[in-house]
C-alpha cells in the first residue's frame, strides 16, 4: 500500500493526527467486525461515514482483514524519520518504552475527549452502557483482532506510566471506563500551555535564560559548564540547589536545562495539589522534552521522600533553601550546589541588569544599601521604576528603590511580623554612656557587616557572615523597642517585630516551621528583624525529665542553630537577661544592657516628652525627677495622660495635671508615691 497523509506537514499536531488516524481505521475495522459490514456500520453509526471518506481523502486504501497494526507502524516511522521538529508521542514511546499498539490502544480510549460522538459507539457497545471504553471492550476486541497480548496488560502498563486512569475503580473489573487525562491529552497534540495545571509550571526552551546570562560566582559557573557532560554520561541524575527562596536557583536550574537541550517543568511539591498532578509530571515532562523539577520546602529536621517519576528517564532539577533532607531514587545520584546571597558586586551587576537599561542614580550606593536575593532585585528594580515615572523622575533614585523595597517587604512579611516605625535619631533616647557606646557599636558592625570579613585573618572570616545578633536586655519601659526603632532609622532599613508567642505552637516541629519562615523571610528581604520578649525560647535548656521538656530543648537547640547561620539583622528583647542561656549570649554580637535611668536620664527623658509651653513649677519637676525613679516608658505614660487632663481643662499642662499624672503611675504600680501633697 503506498504512503497515505503525504500531504502532512511534519509537525507536532500532525504527528498526533496520524496517531488519530490509526485509532479511528482501528475502531472502524472492530465495528466492521462487530456488525458485518461498514454499510452497518454507517447506519448505526452516520458519523462513522465521514471519518471514512476523511481517510480515503488521506490516500488511504481500505482492505478488510488486513494487518493495520504493522501497515500503521510503518507509516508512522517513516513520517517520523523525516521530521526534524520533537514529536511529543515519539518522545513518550521511547521514555516509556512503549510499543505502537500501546499508543493506539490509548489514543482509541481518548477519542472520545476529541469527539463525544463517539461516546455513543461505546455506550452501544456495553452493557451497563458507558461514554468511555471499558476494560472489559477493549478485551474482547483486542482478542477479535488476534492480539497475543491482552488488552488488560497494556491497559495496565499505561495506568502506572500515569497515562490512563479508571473513573470508577469500585465497579466489578470488566466494566473500569478507561480515560486519558485531559491534560494530557491536550501536550500529546502539541499544546504548550505556560500553566498547564495547578503547581505546575511550564517553560520551553526559548523562554529559559543561557548560562551566559545569568550573575553567577566563578565556582558556580564552572560547575554549570561540567555538569550537562554528568547529566547525559548517567552519571548524575538529579541537581538539588540549596539557597534561601528567590534568589537564582529556578534561573540556575534553568540554565542547565536550557544547556541540555530541553525546557523546564516545575512541580510545587510543598503545595502537593493533588496525586493526580504528580502521576501526570513524568509523561508531561516526557511529551514536553523538559526537565522535570521539583520545588521543595523542607522544615527543620524534615527529610522528604521523593519516589522515581513515573513514564519518565532523564535528568531532574530539585530546589531547595538551607534546611531539611532527602531520601529515595532520586536523591541517590545528586550533586549539590549552594547558592549564597550576591556580594555587593554581584548585587551592581543584577541591579543593571535588572533596570534594564533605564537610567539610574548611584548605583554602587544602591548595591551596597540593599542586600537583597537575586529575585528580589528584580523585582523590586520593576516596582522602583514604576515609583520613578509616578514621581516624574527620568532617573530612579536611591528614594524609588528605598519605597520599591518597602512595598515588597508588606507584601511578604506582614502576615508574619508586624512592621514597627523607624523615625527619629539617636538624640530622642535617654541612656547611660555605656549603653549608648554599645548602640554605637552595634549600628557600625550592621553598616560594615560586610566588609568585616575582609579586614580579618582567614580563620576567622570562614567563621563569619554577613548576620548580626544583637541582644537587649533591660527592664520593661527602659528603651529597648525605641534604640531597634532608631536603630532602622539610622540604617535606613525597615524592621519588624515577631512576637514569640505567636510562633510558638503545642505541637511538636510547628514551632520550628514558623520560625525558620520568619527567618528565612526576613534574611531575603533584608529587614531588621525584631523578636520581642524573647524569653520563652531563649531561657536556659532544662534537664529532660519529662517529653515536653525534651521537645521544648529541641525548639532551643533549632534556635541556636538558626542563629548562627542568620544573615540579616536580628534584635532579641528580654526582660530576664539572668534567665537566657549561656549559649545564646556567646552567639550574640552585641549585648546590650538597659538600666532603669539615673537621674541624668530621667532628666532628659522628661525634656524630651513635655511641650516647651507647659506650666508646671521647677521645684516640682526637680523633685519628680530626683524622687520618682520613672523608666522611660513610664515617663512618656505620666506626659501623655496630663496632656490628655489638660485637653480636658483646655489649656496647657500645669502642675497638678502633672502631679495627677505621677501620681496614676504609682497607682498602675502598686506603690505609694512619694511627692509631698500638692497645695
Amino acid at each position: 500500500m503506498p504512503q497515505p497523509f503525504a500531504d502532512l506537514e511534519h509537525l507536532p499536531a500532525e504527528h498526533f493526527k496520524l496517531y488519530f488516524y490509526a485509532a479511528v481505521h482501528h475502531l472502524i475495522e472492530l465495528l466492521v467486525f462487530t456488525f458485518g459490514s461498514l454499510e452497518a456500520v454507517f447506519e448505526r453509526f452516520p458519523f462513522i461515514e465521514g471519518y471514512f471518506e476523511e481517510l480515503k481523502g488521506r490516500g488511504l486504501e481500505w482492505e478488510e482483514g488486513q494487518d493495520l497494526t504493522v501497515s500503521w507502524e510503518g507509516w508512522l516511522r517513516e513520517w517520523e524519520t523525516a521530521s526534524k521538529e520533537l514529536l511529543p508521542l515519539q518522545a513518550l514511546r521511547e521514555a516509556c518504552g512503549l510499543e505502537f499498539s500501546d499508543l493506539l490502544l490509548l489514543t482509541i480510549a481518548g477519542l472520545v475527549e476529541e469527539d463525544a460522538s463517539f461516546g455513543t459507539v461505546f455506550e452501544q457497545m456495553q452493557t451497563p452502557p458507558q461514554q468511555r471504553p471499558t476494560l472489559g471492550l477493549f478485551n474482547g476486541w483486542w482478542l477479535a483482532l488476534n492480539r497475543t497480548e491482552p488488552a488488560r496488560t497494556v491497559m495496565r502498563r499505561l495506568e502506572q506510566a500515569g497515562l490512563l486512569r479508571v473513573t470508577n475503580r469500585d465497579t466489578p473489573r470488566s466494566e473500569w471506563a478507561l480515560q486519558v487525562p485531559p491534560l494530557l491529552w491536550d501536550v500529546m497534540q502539541g499544546e504548550q500551555a505556560e500553566n498547564p495545571a495547578p503547581g505546575l509550571k511550564y517553560f520551553p526552551k526559548n523562554k529559559l535564560k543561557s548560562r551566559d546570562e545569568l550573575v553567577l560566582r566563578e565556582d558556580i559557573q564552572q560547575q554549570l559548564d561540567i555538569l550537562p557532560r554528568l547529566m547525559l554520561a548517567g552519571e548524575v541524575q538529579s541537581v538539588l540547589v540549596r539557597s534561601a527562596r528567590h534568589n537564582g536557583q529556578q534561573s540556575l536550574i534553568g540554565a542547565l536545562a536550557h544547556s541540555l537541550d530541553r525546557g523546564m517543568l516545575i512541580y510545587d511539591y510543598s503545595a502537593r495539589p493533588s496525586d493526580e498532578n504528580w502521576n501526570l509530571l513524568g509523561p508531561l515532562a516526557s511529551l514536553l522534552q523538559a526537565m522535570p523539577v521539583l520545588a521543595l520546602d523542607a522544615g527543620p529536621g524534615e527529610t522528604i521522600e521523593l519516589p522515581e517519576f513515573k513514564a519518565y528517564q532523564g535528568p531532574v532539577g530539585l530546589l531547595m533553601g538551607r534546611q531539611g533532607g532527602l531520601s529515595g531514587p532520586l536523591s541517590e545520584r545528586v550533586i549539590t550546589l549552594n547558592l549564597d546571597f550576591p556580594n555587593r558586586f554581584e548585587r551592581e551587576r543584577l541591579w543593571l541588569k535588572s533596570f534594564a537599561g533605564h537610567p539610574v542614580q548611584n548605583l554602587p550606593e544602591i548595591a551596597r544599601r540593599f542586600r537583597l536575593t537575586s529575585g528580589n532585585i528584580q523585582r523590586v528594580a520593576k516596582l522602583a521604576h514604576s515609583y520613578a515615572e509616578l514621581d516624574g523622575a527620568t532617573t530612579i533614585k536611591l528614594s524609588h528603590v528605598r519605597q520599591a523595597g518597602q512595598a515588597l517587604n508588606r507584601q511578604a512579611l506582614e502576615t508574619l511580623a508586624t512592621p514597627l516605625p523607624g523615625k527619629g535619631s539617636w538624640d530622642n533616647l535617654a541612656v547611660n554612656a555605656v549603653t549608648q557606646a554599645e548602640l554605637a557599636e552595634l549600628e557600625n558592625r550592621c553598616r560594615y557587616r560586610e566588609s568585616l570579613p575582609e579586614l580579618v585573618g582567614p580563620a576567622l572570616r570562614q567563621q563569619l557572615n554577613a548576620g548580626v545578633r544583637a541582644l537587649f536586655s533591660g527592664p520593661s519601659g527602659t528603651g529597648k523597642t525605641l534604640a531597634a526603632q532608631l536603630l532602622a532609622a539610622s540604617l535606613q532599613m525597615d524592621l519588624y517585630r515577631l512576637d514569640l508567642a505567636s510562633v510558638v505552637n503545642k505541637y511538636i516541629g510547628e514551632t520550628e516551621k514558623n520560625l525558620s519562615q520568619v527567618f528565612a523571610r526576613a534574611e531575603e528581604l533584608d529587614v531588621i528583624l525584631l523578636l520581642d520578649e524573647g524569653d520563652s525560647l531563649l531561657t536556659r535548656r532544662t534537664t529532660v525529665q519529662t517529653s515536653n521538656d525534651r521537645y521544648a530543648n529541641l525548639e532551643t537547640n533549632y534556635l541556636l542553630q538558626r542563629l548562627e547561620t542568620y544573615e540579616g539583622i536580628l534584635i532579641v528583647t528580654t526582660n530576664a537577661g539572668d534567665r537566657i542561656d549561656g549559649a545564646f549570649q556567646r552567639r550574640m554580637d552585641v549585648v546590650v544592657e538597659f538600666r532603669k535611668p539615673e537621674i541624668p536620664e530621667r532628666w532628659a527623658i522628661w525634656r524630651m516628652h513635655l511641650p516647651e509651653n507647659h506650666r508646671i513649677e521647677a521645684d516640682l519637676l526637680r523633685e519628680v525627677v530626683g524622687r520618682c525613679a520613672f523608666t522611660g516608658g513610664q515617663i512618656r505614660n505620666a506626659v501623655l495622660h496630663a496632656s490628655l487632663l489638660a485637653l480636658q481643662d483646655a489649656g496647657m499642662i500645669t502642675s497638678a495635671h502633672f502631679y495627677a499624672a505621677v501620681q496614676r503611675e504609682y497607682r498602675k504600680a502598686g506603690s505609694v508615691c512619694p511627692l509631698r501633697q500638692l497645695v
